[in-house]
């Protein structure tokens, strides 16, 4: 196979390292073969954005607009390829990787109608005769480095807005599923973007990701991933005095109350636990359920795994795919395994399965009987696990709800307004979703978190400018 390079100052660059990309459906499959980036050509990336960086900051909003708007065309033409090469290498179903192309597709075609609403203030000024301007300008060179869950739709949402407002990117995906990353910077360089202001780096972070955090010529890096990683780019961040901004996880909870909809119940615990195999920051880990529908929610949820299919995520049919690769799959099994020592009770699920294909397959587990203090309900797991916690009212659901160091999205199952309204206001998150999956935000509007979750502005919709521009305060005196 041909080796998919990286971009760098312009040009298509070789590599001295290059890995396979695995189909975790089916491990005999490879989707391609990627280079991996030294800390030399990150370098040499950095050092070609911040070359382009003078020249792109006062280019034109129309020609910022319309390479926008270029890229996402192409990415909604071409969903249902692109989708097919998402579902290929990171393993979500075919339905839900299509999907999270046009959310791309959508994402990119948002910011290209920002790129023309740009606004600032002009202001009098205390002193008579003199005129305040306020202005928001790029912050210069953007590191972006992004997870292996969701391979398009987050770098979408940080390189969009990120050139929208006149900044230069250099790109690091995740060095797990390059293939997505690779075809949006395809289709982003083939938008007449000039040379140097957007570079693709795939690699591995400890080499790539370092050398972002070691350069001074990194204005601001915008980061999604792990706790442990998220306070390292932190800390070189505060070192080098640029901004910084941390997505990091979640152990969300979802409140189901007496009064919840049993049927709506069951759907938004179903699809916020297990769909996307779990492997999302937004997944509601933590279904925290009062005594009187205790039961028979359990039940009914047992009831609904039973009727998911698990298996290829290319197949029709299939609810679920595989767990993203070994390391994932064993990290979830420890802690399936962590539960039982626990004492919680396995009430479904759990097991390895075997498909027509070689691939990371799980099925879904659910634990009833747990408490608030087991690791399984206190640490992420990131994959089809959850756990039930029982309780006698709204004020105990509320407070083990807050009862975690995350503080990403919240969710609550009820028909009494008095008890939503509350929850809103008093849910220590970034996201609270009523009568809805907590999984499954709209590209258009802020997403962030509190607490361990996030740190820095918001990213998506406008509240993005935020972080990718800075602000200046002008005084003439004509």
């Amino acid at each position: 196979m041909n080796v998919h390079q990286n971009f760098i100052a312009g040009q298509w660059t070789n590599s001295a390292e290059a890995a396979d990309n695995i189909n975790p459906s089916n491990t005999r499959d490879v989707v391609g073969v990627y280079a991996r980036g030294s800390r030399q050509d990150a370098e040499a990336a950095i050092a070609a954005a911040k070359q382009a960086s003078m020249s792109w900051s006062r280019s034109s909003i129309q020609l910022r607009h319309d390479i926008l708007q270029k890229v996402s065309t192409e990415l909604l033409a071409r969903r249902e390829e692109l989708g097919r090469l998402l579902a290929r290498e990171e393993g979500k179903t075919l339905g839900e990787a299509i999907g999270e192309v046009v959310r791309a597709g959508q994402i990119f075609g948002f910011f290209a109608g920002e790129t023309l609403r740009l606004s600032g203030e002009k202001l009098p000024s205390v002193r008579p005769g003199v005129e305040v301007d306020i202005t928001r300008e790029p912050v210069g060179v953007v590191g972006i480095i992004t997870p292996w869950n969701f391979p398009i739709a987050i770098p979408a949402w940080k390189i969009a807005p990120a050139l929208a407002y006149g900044n230069c990117v250099v790109f690091k995906p995740a060095d797990l599923v390059p293939g997505s990353a690779w075809a949006l910077a395809d289709i982003i360089i083939r938008s007449g973007i000039p040379d140097g202001v957007f570079n693709l780096v795939m690699g591995r972070g400890s080499v790539v990701g370092d050398a972002f955090l070691t350069s001074p010529d990194v204005d601001a890096i915008s980061f999604t991933g792990s706790v442990t990683t998220g306070k390292k780019v932190a800390a070189s961040s505060v070192e080098h005095m640029r901004k910084f901004q941390l997505e990091l996880g979640g152990k969300n909870p979802l409140v189901i109350l007496d009064d919840a909809d049993l049927q709506t119940a069951v759907e938004c615990a179903a699809n916020g636990a297990f769909f996307s195999t779990g492997q999302r920051c937004t997944a509601s880990s933590r279904l925290i359920v009062t005594d009187k529908i205790h039961d028979s929610f359990v039940e009914a949820l047992k009831a609904r795994l039973s009727k998911l299919v698990v298996d290829d995520s290319l197949k029709d049919g299939t609810h679920i795919g595989p767990v993203v690769d070994q390391n994932q799959l064993d990290q979830d099994l420890s802690y399936i395994a962590i539960g039982k020592d626990e004492g919680a009770k396995l009430a479904w699920g759990g097991s390895r399965l075997e498909r027509g294909t070689p691939g990371y397959y799980l099925e879904p587990a659910l634990f009833t009987e747990t408490t608030p203090q087991m690791r399984i309900n206190r640490e992420e797991i990131f994959g089809p696990v959850a756990s039930i916690i029982r309780v006698k009212d709204y004020d105990e659901a509320l407070a083990l709800a807050n009862d975690t160091e995350f503080g990403l999205t919240a969710g609550i199952c009820t028909t009494s307004l008095k008890h939503a309204s509350h929850y809103k206001r008093n849910a220590e998150s970034g996201m609270v979703m009523v009568n809805l999956p907590t999984a499954g935000v709209d590209y258009h509007v802020p997403f962030g978190g509190r607490k361990g979750s996030s740190y820095g502005p918001r990213e998506q919709g406008r509240y993005a400018v935020e972080f990718y521009t800075t602000v200046k305060t002008s005084y003439t005196l004509p």
